[in-house]
Formats: C-alpha cells, structure tokens, sequence
C-alpha cells in the first residue's frame, strides 16, 4: 500500500507532469504533421513556416540587397502554392505583398541604384502567386493534394501493373508478357487479366486494346481492367465477351469501344478456344512445319451495339508450338497495314524459334515497334518440348 501510494505521488510530481504535457504535445505534433503530408490535416504547419520565412527574406534584403534580391520573395510564394490551400494562400500573398511594400519604402525608388523593387520584381512575384493560386484551387477542387497526387498516380500505375502479372503455369509451358505505352508514358490503354480456373486446369487471358492511347486511356483501361478481372472465371468462356460488351455499353463513354482477344487455354491437353472482338488475329507457330497461322475469330467490337455474338475459333497447342497475342499498335501504322505488320512480327519472330522465346517478348517490341506512338502490348505462350523443358 506504502509503495503505491508513494508511486502515484511520483507520478503527481511536477516533472512527470511535464514529461506527459511534452509527450502529448510531441505526439499531437506528429499526427497533424502525418495527417498534413496524408492531405487529410490542416495546413497550418506550412502556412506558419510560410509566414516566418518572409520576415526573415525581408530582413536580408534590406541588409545586403545586391545578395538577397527582393525577388527573392518569390520563393514562398512558390512553395506557398504546392502546399497550401486557396484560403491560406491569399494570407501568405498578403504578407508577401507587405514585405514587397516595406522594402520599397525602405530601399528607396529603383532609379536611384540597382537593387531595388523593380516593376519587374513586382510583375514576377504576382505572376508566381497567379499561377499558384491556379493551382491550388484546381488541387482544392479536385481533391487530392500534390502531396498525395503523385502517389496515387503510383499506385494507379503498379495496380495495372499487377493485374497485368499472368498467373504461372505448370511445367511444360513458358508465358510472358510485354507492355509499351505510347510515348514512354506510365499509362497504357492495353492491358491484360488472366486466371487459373476450372481447378487450375485451365488458363484463361484476356488482351484488351482500350480506344484512345497513353494518359487518355490509362483511367479507363484501369477500371475496365478491374471490372474485366471480376467477370474472369466468374462467368463461362463464351459469356465473358457478351458481358463485358454489356459494361462497357452501360458506360457511355465518348470513346466508348475497346478490342479484345480472350484465350481459354487446357494446360493438360494444350487445346485452346479464341475468343474476338474486333482484335487482330493471334499467331501460332507450329513446331512441325515452322510455320506460323494466323488464328482470327469472329466478333465485333466492344462497346459498340448490344447483342453481339462472339464465335471462337479452336486449336491445339503441341510441345514445341507457340501462340502470339498482340494489340494493332504493335503491327499497324499511317504507313503500314497491319498484313505487312504481321509478317515483319513473324520474320523477327522466327529468329527465336531455334533458341526459345525466352525473354523474347520485349526484344520483338523493340524490333518491330520501337518508335510507333501507340500502344503496344505483346503475350507469347509457349508449349515446351521435352528438349527445352529438360534443359530449363
């Protein structure tokens, strides 16, 4: 009982008093500095930062202007406008005006001497505080703080990016995928979504081509990505593309069609079914003759009137055969039509039939289709024969 009452006197003592005040206050602290860089908090932080900055700027200038211009004041005035809110921002820009006002009057009229707040100046810091008012009110509108922007512009990227990632594949068979958005951008309107089914029996991949290329088509590719990855394996082979050309005609988008080529592979017996809507036809190379056979199914485009029928075309993969799936970006140009495409894509492509076509995906990118500004997106699956699997 001695020890616990003399405990809790500890604990009443003033310095513990104070230790807890500092940990609440440092924790306070940390939360509203996560919250601000989340853009969920107030921005008050920087606005305070901001403000004593300018003083500070100030200050300089009128010791030794020939070092710190009064032009300098244009720096929170910049950093003003990726941080803080439309409201807070006409408060720094007050402020900014202030000091601008007091140098002035202090440094003299800028026909006596360099040095001075020039006209110029002043046009340069009002110019930076339009452009940054601009700004923030277009962030404050859309909702989403450059703090957070860029992140989520990541995110949207790496989720595409995952979504793309085809499932593996038993031993005997060889998949990969190639992706090049028009321009270097990060955002590509063809995109790929694939499952194991039927008990992992059955491979099934859907290449998309969404209207449009690069940024314009990156948000639309992202969310029929995600809705194209639900009807994947919910629905049977041949009702995948009837559904899908359903949402996307709910859509009612100004560039509202997509192509699509969906895959139903049986990894036991290498037999396939094609699916097309409107896409360019697959390639498939076949280990006996070394030939390569278009594989081009029946369908309309996506998007484009409802009650479309989707016929497949069949085939079979044999140990040694191999099966192209591409977007037209990859094989059609202003200045090439997609058969003279297909056939420089199958001459390249011949030269990995005797080495494998491991990691051959992106070099046929780059061969074929380097420079083109558009999408390009290749699949290659491959059906191992017994001298490649046993070497791997």
């Amino acid at each position: 009982m001695a020890s616990g009452r003399e405990r809790r006197a500890e604990a009443e003592t003033f310095t513990a008093r104070l230790k807890k005040q500092w940990h609440r206050a440092r924790v306070g602290v940390r939360r509203a500095a996560v919250d601000y860089f989340r853009g969920d908090g107030s921005d008050w932080i920087a606005l305070a930062g901001l403000l004593l900055t300018i003083p500070l700027i100030a200050t300089a200038t009128l010791v030794n202007p020939v070092w710190f211009s009064p032009a300098a004041l244009v720096m929170p005035v910049v950093v003003g406008g990726l941080l803080l809110r439309p409201a807070s921002l006409l408060g720094l820009y007050a402020a900014s005006a202030t000091a601008l006002i007091v140098e002035s009057v202090r440094l003299g009229p800028y026909t006596e001497g360099p040095s001075r707040v020039t006209p110029g100046v002043v046009l340069v810091v009002a110019a930076c505080g339009f452009f940054g008012l601009l700004l923030a009110q277009f962030r404050s509108r859309v909702g989403v703080p450059w703090r957070r922007g860029g992140t989520m512009l990541f995110d949207l990227r790496e989720r595409i990016r995952v979504q793309s990632k085809l499932p593996g594949l038993p031993d005997g068979w060889h998949r990969e995928m190639a992706l090049r958005p028009a321009g270097g951008q990060s955002f590509s309107g063809d995109f790929v979504v694939a499952a194991r089914t039927n008990g992992g029996r059955t491979l099934e991949v859907v290449l998309t081509d969404v209207s449009g290329k690069g940024m314009d088509a990156g948000s639309r590719a992202l969310l029929l990505s995600g809705a194209f990855g639900g009807l994947l394996g919910s629905l049977p082979p041949h009702a995948f593309l009837p559904a899908a050309n359903g949402y996307l005609l709910r859509q009612d988008w100004d560039e509202g069609f997509a192509t699509s080529i969906h895959l139903v592979l049986d990894l036991d017996s290498g037999d396939y079914e094609l699916y097309s809507a409107g896409h360019p036809p697959g390639l498939q190379l076949s280990a006996g003759t070394g030939r390569w056979e278009e594989k081009a199914a029946e369908g309309p485009l996506l998007g484009v009137y409802d009650g479309a029928q989707f016929d497949p075309v069949k085939g079979s993969l044999r140990p040694g055969d191999v099966l192209m799936l591409f977007t037209d970006g990859l094989v059609e140009t202003a200045d090439r039509d997609i058969v003279e495409g297909i056939d420089r894509l199958t001459g390249e492509a011949d030269r990995y039939v005797a080495g494998g076509f491991h990691g051959a995906a992106w070099h046929l990118i780059e061969a074929v289709a380097k420079d083109v500004n558009d999408d390009r997106a290749l699949l290659l699956i491959c059906r191992e024969g017994p001298t490649a699997a046993s070497a791997r």
